[in-house]
């Protein structure tokens, strides 16, 4: 799988698949920080070193697009976490003032925004974001997953989706060289009429050759069309196809996204993950968070149809990922029923948005039915891509084992932590 967001796909699988790892590896990874220690505020029970922001910004994000409103506290802690610079880090403890030290990152600031706008609030956050966001914008127009670091296809399309959301418009996000957010994209593109034609590679390999990776590849068709993650469907159009070309539009370079998307999961609901390190098992194991993200990303592009099966499928096997994973994980599953007009609520008989405010404190207000099951919402709503904000959206996998099962980091994010 060679991509981001993945502490969330990959820690969960970690525990899931634990019993089939030798017992020096399978052991539970102790949370440097003691559970009575994390901040009141925060989703999620598990040590937030690497993922803090991240799954508190999916957490809120899913939450709004459900029409919760959720806890005070809850948002004061997420926008608590920004430096001076406008940058997020994966976190860090607020009593220290943001230093040298502080490593700054693209995917926890860009997802930072996003549930700022959909939330309507701390608009100067979402600014200084942008500003931060623009200011350490690559050479050749994306981003790396730290400032600084070469570009990749997850992190470039998770900052064009904030600064989308934000109302920046990613034309004027050009650099002294003329590239834009889109010219960084393209580079990643692998051409179509040969094999895995229309997909994107995280970023290229040391021959500068690309390898198709189904996550990258559904981070980049939400980027190309300028979208967040947490997107809605678009209009039914016909079946997508692949696009020869060597100037492609971000429209068309969206649609051969689609297209490798829709031909994987047409084989099968879900796609994969290698096998563990150490497993007795080595047979691919299913990958429930990058098969979210491609339901999100095919909706998006206006292929729902291709994404029924996975659907179904999500909901008669994710459901125990997401309940282990915790808000991330099951921020994602909200995501894809929120694209696909799947009732959140009733998810495979289960209650994804009750699951998600479990996590965190008491929201300040629930609406219900789900507004995803009816389609319905309240007049003036401008929440999510369809809103006035829209604009017309997480490294191959580092495996890093520390004590016990260790944490596993992929390219886009490090999802949920428990």
């Amino acid at each position: 799988m060679n991509v981001r967001r993945s502490v969330c796909a990959l820690a969960t699988t970690a525990v899931l698949l634990a019993a089939a790892a030798p017992a020096a590896v399978a052991a539970p990874s102790p949370s440097p920080s003691a559970q009575a220690e994390l901040p009141p505020g925060l989703y999620g029970k598990g040590d937030p070193t690497y993922d803090g922001v991240w799954r508190q910004s999916l957490a809120l994000l899913a939450q709004k697009i459900e029409y919760v409103t959720p806890a005070t506290q809850s948002v004061e802690w997420l926008v608590g976490q920004q430096c001076d610079s406008g940058a997020f880090p994966a976190y860090r403890d607020t009593a220290e003032p943001c230093d040298a030290s502080t490593v700054m990152d693209t995917n926890a600031t860009a997802a930072a925004m996003q549930a700022l706008v959909e939330l309507n609030a701390h608009r100067e956050a979402v600014d200084n974001g942008a500003s931060w966001l623009r200011s350490v914008q690559n050479e050749d127009g994306g981003w790396g997953y730290n400032a600084g670091s070469p570009s990749d296809a997850n992190s470039t399309a998770v900052v064009i989706g904030a600064l989308s959301r934000a109302g920046t418009p990613l034309a004027d996000v050009t650099t002294a060289g003329g590239r834009t957010p889109y010219t960084a994209l393209r580079s990643f593109a692998i051409p179509c009429g040969g094999k895995d034609g229309g997909a994107f590679a995280y970023q290229p390999g040391k021959d500068g050759g690309l390898t198709a990776n189904a996550d990258a590849t559904a981070a980049a068709v939400l980027g190309a069309m300028g979208k967040g993650m947490a997107a809605g469907n678009s209009s039914a159009v016909k079946d997508p196809v692949c696009q020869k070309g060597t100037d492609l539009t971000p429209e068309q370079a969206a649609q051969n996204g689609a297209h490798y998307l829709a031909g994987v999961l047409s084989s099968s609901p879900h796609l994969d993950l290698p096998p563990m390190p150490g497993a007795e098992d080595t047979s691919p194991q299913p990958d429930f968070g990058n098969t979210a993200d491609a339901v999100v990303a095919l909706a998006a592009s206006g292929h729902k149809d291709k994404a029924a099966a996975s659907v179904r499928w999500l909901e008669k096997n994710a459901k125990g990922w997401a309940k282990q994973g915790g808000p991330a994980a099951t921020a994602q599953l909200i995501f894809a029923a929120h694209a696909t007009g799947t009732a959140a609520r009733d998810f495979g008989g289960v209650d994804l948005v009750k699951q998600l405010n479990a996590t965190g404190p008491a929201p300040a207000a629930t609406a219900a039915p789900s507004p995803t099951a009816t389609g319905q919402q309240p007049k003036g709503d401008t929440s999510s891509d369809d809103g006035a904000l829209g604009v017309g959206w997480l490294i191959g996998i580092g495996l890093v084992f520390g004590v016990g099962i260790g944490f596993l980091i992929s390219m886009r994010r490090k999802t949920p932590k428990l």
